[in-house]
């Protein structure tokens, strides 16, 4: 554990124990005893997150016919989106699912870049980034932080939520939102003239219950099924920023592995990136339905003139958060992508449901 830098706070000596308690030696195998690897994550199990771990889960224990065992545990059963990489950077869980804004406030800040307000025109845009070089030497950044980045995986596009319809930048004024930790998106909620508050994923329930926080974003599925929408009147379809998660490791766990079962487990992992990829818009159109249908949450369906309006009035915050984020990867994503956001005017696309 001591051979990782890392700015630990105060939950560090309970990570220690809970680690020595619930893990087996890293990277050994001895008779009768697999290795384990405890994949947290803070969403619930039926989000494309919470299906892709159960699916990598499952290939696992197929393929390397029992000689590694994956525990999941979703909903910040473990730990708390604040609290989870710091588990990791100690060996107190092997794998984690952040959402790629969890690494900006641990210095690798060209993960925010992915918070840009319409930064993708839609998935096929994304996974220019996300499959290509460009995603392939963000993750690379991680092994200076006693991790390893494999993957990312698709959570969606993101809508707001709040008591009141948003269509227009005049509506978020003086309204406080939640937003996670990321400098990117409270510039974005302070260019809508909105009060940005940093909060942890598992508290923005309550919050919303009580008012808090008068609003939130995240994907329809995670809206869905942490029931924000139980607690907040309206989701307006802005569809504004690409939500991603990076699949990581425990670089010390993951040296240790013998070749073969880190094949495997690439492999495996491969397929349940596919497998998150095809499912994630069809959730995605499911969970705005089901919204919808609960009768206690007004899909608030913008009109092209409402989304280009957000869109004028976010533009700016990619040239404030340029030096932030890197000026020279975010021409290079502007590029692979061919759609230099810096000019664009174009209406960004909506989920099929509500077109």
């Amino acid at each position: 554990m001591h051979c990782f830098k890392s700015s630990l706070g105060a939950q560090t000596a309970l990570l220690i124990v809970a680690g020595l308690a619930l893990s087996p030696a890293c990277g050994t195998e001895g008779p009768g005893f697999p290795i384990v690897i405890k994949f947290s994550h803070v969403v619930a199990p039926d989000t494309p997150k919470g299906k892709g771990a159960e699916y990598f889960r499952k290939l696992v224990q197929e393929r390397t016919q029992g000689r590694v065992k994956v525990e999941v545990y979703p909903n910040s059963q473990l730990y708390k989106d604040k609290e989870e990489l710091e588990a990791l950077q100690l060996g107190s869980v092997q794998m984690l699912a952040p959402s790629v804004s969890k690494f900006g406030p641990m210095g690798v800040k060209a993960f925010e870049v992915f918070d840009l307000p319409y930064l993708f025109d839609g998935y096929a845009a994304a996974h220019k980034i996300t499959h290509g070089p460009i995603g392939a030497s963000m993750l690379k950044q991680l092994r200076a932080h006693g991790m390893t980045g494999l993957a990312f995986w698709d959570n969606g596009f993101k809508e707001f939520t709040a008591n009141k319809p948003l269509h227009r930048p005049e509506d978020f004024k003086g309204l406080k939102f939640r937003v996670k930790s990321s400098k990117v998106l409270e510039a974005q909620m302070r260019a809508l003239g909105a009060i940005p508050q940093v909060m942890a994923f598992s508290e923005v329930y309550q919050a919303l219950q009580t008012g808090v926080v008068d609003g939130a974003e995240t994907s329809p599925t995670n809206i869905y099924t942490q029931k924000w929408h139980e607690v907040q009147k309206f989701m307006s379809m802005s569809h504004h920023g690409y939500d991603a998660y990076a699949i990581v490791v425990n670089s010390r766990f993951w040296d240790s592995l013998p070749a073969d079962l880190r094949a495997t487990l690439e492999q495996s992992l491969n397929d349940a990136t596919r497998y998150v990829e095809s499912m994630s818009a069809r959730d995605e159109v499911d969970a705005i339905s089901a919204i919808r249908d609960s009768g206690k949450c007004q899909v608030v369906e913008l009109t092209a003139e409402d989304r280009l309006s957000l869109r004028r009035a976010l533009q700016p915050v990619h040239q404030q958060m340029a030096e932030r984020v890197g000026r020279d990867l975010l021409e290079s994503i502007y590029s692979a992508t061919r759609s230099d956001q810096k000019q664009s005017d174009a209406t960004p696309p909506l989920p099929v449901a509500v077109r």
